[in-house]
């Protein structure tokens, strides 16, 4: 792949033409890893997709900000959070996430701390200490912000479906390519349709540069 000319096509189509530096090295270091077992360019556009989405387009391993307002907590977590309680835990994101997050996904109650311990980070941002024991990191969760550890949770967890059981290859193959339905690699159908999008964009851009 020609990386200068698959840069100047995402800086325009993507980044509203300015890339920083981190994300630039962020986003070669996703090629790079993908250089050296490549698979289906359509994989890579809907992985890189994803990061642009998960990472708010930083490219780079990033820590969940859950510095939410109390409109924000019920537009983003309505099941656990009622009008009086978004005001209560308004702006305090280590309350936030320990109660958004508890008994689930193999964390403990809301004054376990685990919401909190086992918040999203890394590129896919991966939640609730399940997670990260699959990765066999529960026992240092900052461990999915290192660069390398995070493309490899990256692959694994969309290549061969260990986040949500899905894996790429059911939704791109040699007889179709289902670019909203991958959302359910990660996460349901939330934001299928904009990441879809992002997801289209890379991928002409790496046709661009092949």
């Amino acid at each position: 792949m020609n990386h200068e000319t698959f840069f100047s096509a995402v800086r325009t189509s993507l980044f509203s033409g300015r890339l920083s530096k981190n994300q630039v090295n962020g986003t070669g270091a996703i090629l790079a890893a993908w250089v050296a077992a490549p698979f289906d360019p359509r994989w890579l556009a809907y992985m890189l997709a994803t990061v642009y989405h998960e990472t708010d387009k930083a490219m780079c391993a990033v820590s969940e900000n859950l510095n939410y307002s109390a409109t924000g907590l019920q537009a983003t977590f309505p099941k656990y959070f009622s009008t009086v309680q978004a005001a209560t835990y308004s702006r305090q994101p280590r309350r936030i996430a320990n109660r958004a997050y508890a008994n689930r996904m193999g964390n403990g109650d809301e004054a376990s701390d685990d919401g909190w311990r086992y918040r999203g980070r890394g590129l896919v941002q991966i939640t609730g200490k399940d997670n990260y024991a699959k990765y066999g990191i529960a026992d240092d969760p900052d461990t999915a912000l290192d660069p390398s550890k995070a493309i490899e949770i990256l692959f694994d967890g969309m290549i061969n479906g260990r986040f949500t059981g899905k894996k790429l290859a059911d939704y791109f193959s040699a007889t179709g390519s289902d670019w909203l339905g991958a959302r359910r690699i990660i996460n349901g159908t939330d934001r299928a349709i904009d990441i879809a999008g992002f997801a289209k964009k890379f991928a002409a851009a790496i046709e661009r540069a092949r």
